[in-house]
């Protein structure tokens, strides 16, 4: 049984806790948070904390809060030569106090705490300083089911970055398309499907060999009518930035 504490009780704190509850050879000793009562639903279930000088004994020590506060928290942790990790994808390994032996537990997916998700389709990326910490913090990532890859820190802030891309980016293009069907009173729920087979589609093909549209046809005559029923300037410059890049990459 390998035991762990929680530090934090945000988006990624609250799912891991779930999903560690569920596994069959991990145990939270604790969780903390610096607001208890965030978390003194879960009284009845583990013990919880505000207080991070009371922090119990464990095998691992996940500090699942902002990127801002790593750093900060990890100098606060009231003992050393324990293996501390961290669960954001910006943040270097060596932003942990050298204090402690220092590690990376960071799942590629984007967590809302409403969401019903499932850790065995999410990617785990991990990064000890030492190995045999790699392989207790192994152990812990197979418990949750997914897959589990050795990535380091510059591996890492890249897949970060690219993930903002992917999901953060694509929302805001999923709450323009919102506003533009709304604008006509058209229903939003129509492009679900599109949404959906979209990225079904680059399970099997790369993102390069999927591209559709009249971007990528060179249609202009249907690029200039998407141009002029846009109003809102902002949407207009967007729409010429992705129309541009499509155009350059596929050698238009």
């Amino acid at each position: 049984m390998i035991s762990v504490i929680i530090l934090g009780a945000g988006n990624i704190g609250t799912h891991l806790y779930k999903a560690f509850k569920k596994a069959e050879n991990i145990k939270v000793n604790q969780w903390y948070n610096r607001s208890i009562k965030n978390i003194n639903k879960y009284k009845n279930e583990v013990d919880v904390t505000d207080d991070i000088s009371q922090l119990k004994d464990a095998d691992v020590y996940i500090l699942a809060v902002s990127d801002e506060a790593v750093a900060p928290i990890s100098t606060a942790l009231p003992f050393e030569n324990k293996l501390v990790v961290h669960t954001a994808g910006s943040v270097n390994i060596h932003d942990l106090d050298k204090k402690h032996r220092r590690g990376v537990f960071y799942p590629v997916q984007s967590f809302t705490k409403t969401a019903n998700l499932d850790f065995s389709d999410i990617p785990i990326c991990i990064e000890t300083l030492d190995k045999k910490d790699y392989n207790l913090l192994k152990s812990v990532a197979l418990e949750l089911g997914g897959p589990v890859k050795k990535v380091n820190s510059d591996q890492r802030k890249v897949l970060h970055l690219a993930a903002v891309f992917v999901n953060n980016f694509s929302n805001q293009m999923y709450r323009i398309a919102h506003e533009i069907v709304e604008s006509e009173a058209a229903e939003f729920d129509l492009l679900k499907p599109l949404i959906m087979e979209t990225a079904r589609k680059i399970q099997d093909m790369s993102p390069y060999m999927a591209q559709t549209g009249p971007a990528k046809r060179n249609n202009l005559k249907t690029i200039k009518k998407h141009l002029t029923l846009l109003e809102n300037d902002q949407h207009k410059e967007i729409y010429k930035l992705m129309t541009q890049s499509i155009q350059e990459t596929h050698g238009r």
